[in-house]
């Protein structure tokens, strides 16, 4: 077992990666040689499991070599469970509360997975279960109080002021905001393209900490949306006006192709002067020509998607077969528009027919 391999490590005193590309390589590990103790060894019938956070990290021939098997973050149902099943009575033991003196509604099992500690996993929902047995413990052995329970009423009593505010969908439609979806290594989140419009000449200006890919993916948009929208009806928006488009949290690094389609439809709503819904989530990329193409991480955008109160998801077609990873619970109520071309998709997230306001861009 090789935990965290891709955290491997590479300087003077050597490159660890080299020599597992050989031991990793049933054609090369018949007769791996350590160098320490300069003995052969038969890994031929070894069988090697790695772990990792991050895929991009693992040196690629070292990657080659693996077969991967992706393990999606758990939601927070599955959370819920494990934890009242598992932590929770895990934790009362280790702590020396008395059985029966503390107990946990699901409605605060769920407002710790989903306020205090987002993350994929369980580690961090399990030390906030260990805190306030801890706290526990000492109340009864203080006071002599017990039994007690954890409701969502009295949670911040136990763990103070929430660190994750709840994520929720724009108060109203907004000319220029659209809401995207995207995945994160502690599960899925929605995000906000805001594109504002300021004098110029159809120039495009981005911020919101966006790597290359991102930038790329907002050129192709607004291309395809300057192609496709700049005509008489826009009233032509880009020959007198450049773009400023900012994706919060600034501070927060984003990258890859997922939002071009949300960003189209910002774009365009912008040019047209018509708000953008905002019960709409998007996610897809977009190409120069106007098709949408299948992008990854669909379970954990649409659990976010629902999380936050979105009532229809704008999905790439090919994408379509994803839906069924993910739970009944959660596609329960939700609305799946699936599209092939960006203008589909910007005719769903655009508001319907009916007075236009001034273009403006803002949260609404």
């Amino acid at each position: 077992m090789l935990d965290e391999i891709d955290k491997l490590g590479n300087d003077f005193r050597g490159d660890p990666a080299a020599a597992l590309l050989e031991v990793l390589d049933p054609e090369q590990n018949v007769s791996f040689e350590d160098h320490y103790v300069n003995l052969p060894f038969d890994l031929s019938r070894v069988m090697f499991i790695t772990t990792a956070n991050v895929r991009d990290a693992i040196p690629a021939p070292l990657l080659d070599r693996m077969e991967v098997l992706e393990l999606p973050g758990y939601i927070t149902h599955e959370k819920i469970r494990i934890a009242k099943r598992f932590l929770v009575p895990r934790q009362i033991a280790e702590s020396g509360v008395p059985a029966r003196s503390l107990a946990f509604d699901d409605e605060a099992l769920a407002r710790i997975v989903e306020r205090y500690t987002r993350e994929a996993g369980v580690r961090g929902l399990e030390r906030a279960i260990a805190s306030i047995a801890r706290k526990t413990a000492r109340r009864i052995v203080e006071r002599g109080r017990g039994p007690l329970r954890v409701t969502g009423a009295n949670l911040k009593r136990w763990l103070g002021p929430e660190e994750y505010p709840e994520e929720e969908m724009l108060a109203a439609p907004a000319v220029g905001v659209s809401t995207g979806m995207a995945r994160t290594a502690a599960g899925g989140t929605i995000l906000f393209i805001e594109a504002l419009p300021v004098a110029g000449s159809g120039k495009l200006k981005l911020t919101g900490s966006l790597g290359d890919v991102m930038k790329e993916s907002a050129e192709a948009a607004l291309s395809f949306v300057k192609s496709r929208y700049a005509t008489a009806a826009a009233d032509g928006f880009f020959a007198s006006h450049d773009v400023h488009l900012h994706v919060p949290a600034g501070a927060v690094p984003k990258d890859g192709p997922s939002a071009g389609v949300a960003i189209a439809a910002a774009l365009a709503s912008l040019a047209l002067g018509r708000p953008v819904r905002n019960d709409v989530a998007l996610t897809g990329e977009a190409t120069l020509t106007g098709k949408v193409l299948p992008v990854g991480g669909v379970k954990e955008k649409v659990i976010a998607a629902h999380r936050a109160g979105i009532r229809e998801i704008v999905l790439p077609r090919l994408n379509e077969k994803d839906l069924e990873e993910i739970p009944n619970r959660i596609t329960r109520g939700l609305k799946f528009r699936f599209v092939d071309r960006v203008d589909e998709a910007v005719s769903r997230a655009l508001a319907a027919d009916g007075p236009r306001p001034a273009r403006r861009a803002g949260k609404g």
